[in-house]
C-alpha cells in the first residue's frame, strides 16, 4: 500500500502518555516504518490536514499531536478562549489517514517540578519576538519535547508560521535532535487569506479586509524582485496596509530567509513577513522573495 494512501476508516486511536506514544511508535520503527509527526494545538483546518497528507507522502505512519501549550501564550493572549474540540479534530485527522493522535494533558507535558526552557536565540528576537515575549521559548520547549517523546523521523510545520518553522529548524539543528524538519506551503482561501484557527474570530467586515495582507505582501515581493529599494518598498507596503483598514501593524519586515536577520538587498533568498491586527484578532503571513541574479 502506498504511503500516501489513507487507510484510517475507524475512530482514530489516541494515546495520552509518553510511554504509550513510544510503545506504538517503537513498534512501527521495529517493523521498519518511518514515522512523521504533525504537532498541532487543535482547532484544525485544511492547512493542518495538508501537513498530515504531506506526512503520509513521506512516511508510512503519521502521528498528530494535540496540545494547547500554555507556555507559548502571553498573559494578555487568547489561551483561555482558544477553540478546543478533540472529537472533531480526531475525525478530521482520521479522514486524511492519520494513524495516531497523541493528546497529552498539561501534567504530562509539564509534570510537577518541570524547570527547563529552550531559548532559541537571535532567530526569535525579531518579527514576532518583541511583540510576544516568551512565545518562542514556549514553542521551542514544547516542540523539543514532542520531537524527543515521539522519536519521529520527520516533523511537519506550515510555512504560514515561518518564524516558528525557522526557530524549530534552528533548535533541532543546535540540539542534534535526529529529525527532519519539513516546511509545507501555506494553504489559503480563494481570496488569498492564509488559513488560521484564529480566523473564526473575524467579523464579516474584518474578514473582508483581511485578504489585503496577502495582496500587499505579493506586491512587495514583486517590486523587490523587480529591483526596487527595500526601504522604499517597505514604507509603501506599510502605507498600503494602513489604507486597507488594519487596526494596528506590529511589523512589516524584509528578512534573510534562513536567519530572519535584516536584509538590505536581495543578494540572497528573502522573506517578507508581517503581523497585523483586525480588532482583537492578530493575523500573520509571509511570502518568499527570490534573490536577484
Amino acid at each position: 500500500m502506498s504511503a500516501s494512501a489513507p487507510r484510517q476508516t475507524k475512530a482514530l486511536p489516541t494515546v495520552r502518555t509518553v510511554s504509550e506514544l513510544r510503545r506504538v511508535v517503537g513498534a512501527w520503527h521495529s517493523a521498519g516504518e518511518r514515522v512523521a509527526l504533525v504537532p498541532t494545538m487543535g482547532a484544525l483546518h485544511r492547512g493542518h490536514l495538508a501537513l498530515v497528507e504531506r506526512g503520509r507522502a513521506l512516511c508510512p505512519r503519521v502521528v498528530a499531536s494535540l496540545f494547547v501549550n500554555p507556555t507559548q501564550f502571553g498573559p494578555n493572549e487568547d489561551f483561555s478562549r482558544y477553540p478546543r474540540d478533540e472529537a472533531a479534530d480526531a475525525a478530521l485527522l482520521a479522514g486524511v489517514g492519520c494513524d495516531l493522535l497523541y493528546a497529552p494533558d498539561v501534567a504530562q507535558m509539564y509534570p510537577a517540578g518541570f524547570a527547563t526552557t529552550v531559548m532559541p536565540g537571535p532567530i526569535a528576537e525579531r518579527q514576532c519576538g518583541p511583540f510576544r515575549p516568551g512565545h518562542f521559548a514556549g514553542v521551542a520547549t514544547v516542540v523539543s519535547k514532542l520531537l524527543l517523546q515521539s522519536k519521529a523521523d520527520v516533523a511537519l510545520f506550515g510555512e504560514k508560521d515561518f518564524q516558528q518553522l525557522q526557530v524549530i529548524r534552528r533548535v533541532a539543528r543546535d540540539l542534534d535532535i535526529p529529525v527532519e524538519i519539513e516546511g509545507v506551503p501555506t494553504v489559503r482561501e480563494s481570496d488569498g487569506l492564509a488559513l488560521s484557527s484564529r480566523n473564526v474570530y473575524l467579523t464579516p467586515e474584518q474578514r473582508a479586509v483581511a485578504p489585503a495582507l496577502y495582496r500587499t505582501l505579493r506586491e512587495i515581493a514583486r517590486r523587490l524582485e523587480a529591483g526596487e529599494d527595500v526601504g522604499t518598498v517597505t514604507a509603501s507596503g506599510l502605507a498600503s496596509l494602513r489604507r486597507a483598514g488594519f487596526t494596528s501593524i506590529d511589523y512589516l519586515d524584509v528578512a534573510d530567509a534562513e536567519t530572519l536577520g535584516p536584509l538590505g538587498s536581495l543578494d540572497r533568498a528573502g522573506r517578507v513577513l508581517s503581523a497585523v491586527w483586525l480588532g482583537k484578532t492578530r493575523l500573520i503571513d509571509n511570502i518568499a522573495v527570490a534573490p536577484r541574479q
